[in-house]
């Protein structure tokens, strides 16, 4: 089961011009009633909002995403390398350049311990970082890997390579990692999940369309240019067929997004036994030997693509398959090797597939590397200079409050019953926060890095994360992981651990500033806190119970209640439009709900802190209510370009930028009366979807 963020991917938000229902947001015929009109900024640091990145020209009731983010969209254009830009990827710079110094220093420092993780991510900083050493290298560290796939002589040999190279972090065939068992939380057990795909998603290779037509050519295409880095080019061409040929009949077996969001369609537990009659040709005991896992039971996420993939590995050719892993192989590596193939690689996944027109400067890369290779040894140094304690003090406190928000409203929903309301708020009360950072560091005394080649510093880097995680199966949970590493400017919700997490990443400015006043902070944070919460209740999290069993506790009535205000919000988000192409309302209900839910309780929290303490004044002409809603509006303002959001409208879980500035605010009451909007402005939804 996964994990539900506050986004994705860094890109996995974008900005677009609708409005609820209709395209009127744009039209300079919609109503401009409530504009507040701020006053111009002190010449010192803004610590809020800022009006110079507003639109009052544009009405609030018009177009609120316009209104409060209109000056900064046209101030700050996309960056020759980047294809989106927003609040969450200038955070992100900010933090890769505090990293960059922290990497830097423990590069630098040459009384480091040999093994301590000061070492190590020096180490692994000064390998990134050696451009003319990676250049004179070449392809040459990984032509041994090379050989062995071209010495597989047999369908023994093609699974061990498979399993050999999914520890690398190659997506070779299929998934496998650890996971609780989704029935029994107290167990972990392993799974098996469909992959093996080099476009994004199986659409891409199933789709008629026009455009999914010419993504294929052009994939095929830089198929061919990689192969070409490697082999013959006249080989390269009749290999980049073969790839393609086999990950088509992958993408026809697999399941689609929206079927995969269903946490019981994706549940199939079987025993190694049972596992190796779906598929007969799979030698699973020689597998699980070859990963160094000894799982009693298997969640086979899609029975139906291992039932094909099983027929693939015994009736396609070992050519073929060799090939396949070939392509996987140099596809994963690319961005640790010399120049021609980063550029190739980002040619490709860079231009064609996001509209980026330049690759990041290494610095930047080999930080973000670094992140994800040795996260929390990096984190660890990152929290220390980075996120004083006061920041995490003031940050538990505003998770109580939202807590305690939530919990009221579950008390007097009026279509929940009795019975599953207090099963709610058991669940509730079992919510386990962590802020910050982790209370016990990740080990990685296993993991051997130096300043030797690069792409095999960031091959063990793969290799160690994918054992540490299958060495969890069979284990008791271990409810002090983290799936995120502290600098990460992201959040989740995890339903089977029952926990929400906040990295120290995100609760910097704009999301959280203890400078800023209260309506700041939790128009911005405070909401990010309730979607995490309220993605325990959503169409996926909603299955799980308060001990994280996927179980039924909902009475038939209630189920019944939730499930037409879900239909809702799919219909809601349906209506929504960008660039002539409507949102995939199924694929985005769990986080628009969470989103819907998030700024509800967000608001409630907000006026239960006020109590006692009278109104806030006016800052900037700018209520306080407002300064709520303008908050949270800031903290999704973006451009993005075309090409990405296509991707993203095709492939991600999450709502486009825009469309989660204004779909939120447009069905709370208190946004109405905040910015005066009457009956029939845009953003005054007619039918309101209200869950929490």
């Amino acid at each position: 089961m996964n994990r539900s963020p506050i986004l994705a991917v860094a890109a996995a938000l974008a900005f677009g011009c609708a409005s609820p229902g209709a395209a009127r947001a744009c039209s300079p015929e919609a109503s401009t009633a409530g504009a507040a009109v701020p006053e111009k900024p002190p010449a010192s640091a803004v610590h809020g909002i800022d009006p110079a990145d507003m639109n009052p020209a544009v009405g609030a009731c018009r177009d609120f995403n316009e209104y409060a983010n209109g000056g900064w969209l046209k101030a700050n254009p996309i960056p020759s390398d980047q294809s989106y830009w927003g609040s969450f990827t200038l955070l992100e710079e900010t933090n890769r350049a505090s990293l960059r110094k922290v990497l830097e220093k423990a590069s630098a420092d040459k009384k480091s311990a040999s093994g301590s993780d000061e070492r190590k991510i020096g180490d692994f900083w000064e390998s990134c970082m050696d451009e003319a050493a990676i250049e004179a290298a070449g392809p040459g560290p990984i032509q041994p890997e090379l050989a062995r796939i071209d010495k597989i002589a047999s369908e023994a040999d093609l699974q061990a390579a498979i399993a050999r190279l999914q520890g690398y972090g190659v997506n070779a065939a299929f998934l496998f990692t650890a996971e609780q068992d989704r029935r029994k939380s107290t167990e972990v057990i392993a799974i098996a999940a469909q992959g093996g795909l080099g476009l994004p998603d199986r659409d891409y290779y199933t789709k008629d369309d026009a455009d999914s037509k010419g993504m294929r050519e052009k994939y095929l295409a830089h198929v061919e240019r990689m192969f070409a880095l490697i082999e013959d080019p006249k080989r390269a061409a009749a290999d980049a067929k073969s790839v393609m040929a086999l990950e088509t009949r992958l993408a026809q077996a697999s399941m689609t997004r929206v079927e995969r969001r269903d946490p019981d369609a994706t549940y199939n537990r079987r025993t190694p036994e049972e596992l190796s009659k779906l598929t007969p040709h799979f030698s699973w005991p020689a597998y699980f030997r070859a990963v160094g896992a000894t799982p009693v039971a298997v969640n086979v996420a899609q029975p139906k693509f291992f039932e094909a993939l099983d027929k693939e590995i015994h009736s396609t050719p070992l050519d073929q398959w060799k090939t396949y892993l070939r392509w996987h192989y140099i596809h994963e590596v690319a961005p640790e090797l010399s120049k021609k193939f980063v550029d190739e690689n980002f040619d490709f996944y860079g231009k064609v597939l996001t509209g980026t027109p330049e690759n990041e400067p290494r610095w930047k890369r080999c930080v973000s590397a670094a992140d994800g290779g040795l996260g929390f040894a990096l984190g660890k140094a990152y929290v220390k200079e980075y996120f004083p304690p006061e920041a995490k003090a003031r940050a538990d406190a505003m998770v109580k409050n939202l807590i305690a928000a939530l919990r009221e409203d579950l008390k007097t929903l009026p279509w929940m019953g009795e019975a599953t309301r207090q099963q709610a708020l058991q669940k509730l009360d079992r919510f386990n926060p962590k802020i910050g950072y982790p209370e016990k560091w990740r080990d990685y005394s296993a993991l051997a890095i130096d300043r030797g080649p690069y792409v095999l510093n960031a091959q063990r880097a793969n290799e160690f994360e994918f054992r540490r995680q299958l060495a969890k199966v069979g284990q008791p949970v271990d409810r002090q992981d983290w799936q995120m590493t502290p600098p990460e400017v992201n959040a989740y919700y995890d339903p089977q651990l029952n926990e929400i997490v906040f990295p120290a990443g995100i609760l910097q400015p704009p999301f959280f500033d203890a400078r800023a006043d209260d309506a700041v902070n939790y128009g911005a944070m405070g909401a990010v806190i309730g979607h995490e919460m309220t993605h325990g209740f959503d169409d996926q999290g909603r299955k799980f119970d308060a001990d994280g069993n996927l179980r039924d506790w909902w009475t038939a009535k209630d189920l019944k209640n939730y499930e037409e205000r879900s239909r809702c919000v799919e219909q809601q988000y349906d209506s929504y439009v960008f660039d002539g192409q409507h949102v995939n309302g199924k694929l985005v209900l769990g986080e628009a709900t969470a989103d819907l839910g998030g700024l509800g309780i967000a608001y409630k929290a907000y006026k239960k802190a006020l109590e006692g303490k009278g109104e806030p004044a006016k800052i900037d002409n700018l209520t306080a209510d407002q300064r709520f809603f303008l908050s949270w509006a800031r903290v999704w303002a973006a451009n993005i370009r075309p090409e990405l959001s296509k991707l993203l409208m095709n492939t991600n879980p999450h709502p486009l930028s825009e469309f989660r500035a204004i779909g939120p605010p447009s069905t709370l009451a208190a946004f109405a009366k905040a910015f005066s909007c009457a009956e029939g402005d845009p953003m005054v939804r007619r039918d309101i979807c209200s869950i929490w």
